[in-house]
């Protein structure tokens, strides 16, 4: 349990912070899911307009450090790849 006024003030931001944080991780997990059903189901044409969703959402997280860039990087290649294999 904090103690100091400035461990208190701490224990709130970092609340705050994981609220932020897991809503981000969140929203990349449910297009990455979302676009994987697609390549699934052969809707590439779907898929490959998801693409940029996904990659504004991985750009915003690697931004603000909720995922490392090189991270984000990797994940965009690796789909892309995925529903580029697919055609």
């Amino acid at each position: 349990m904090a103690i100091t006024k400035s461990a208190k003030k701490a224990a709130r931001q970092s609340k705050k912070r994981n609220v932020q944080n897991v809503a981000y991780k969140d929203a990349i997990k449910k297009l990455v899911k979302e676009a994987r059903a697609l390549v699934l189901a052969k809707k590439i044409a779907e898929a490959k307009k998801l693409l940029p969703e996904i990659y504004k959402a991985f750009d915003k997280a690697a931004k603000i450090g909720v995922i490392k860039k090189n991270n984000a990087s990797r994940h965009k290649s690796r789909l892309t790849k995925l529903i580029d294999k697919k055609i």
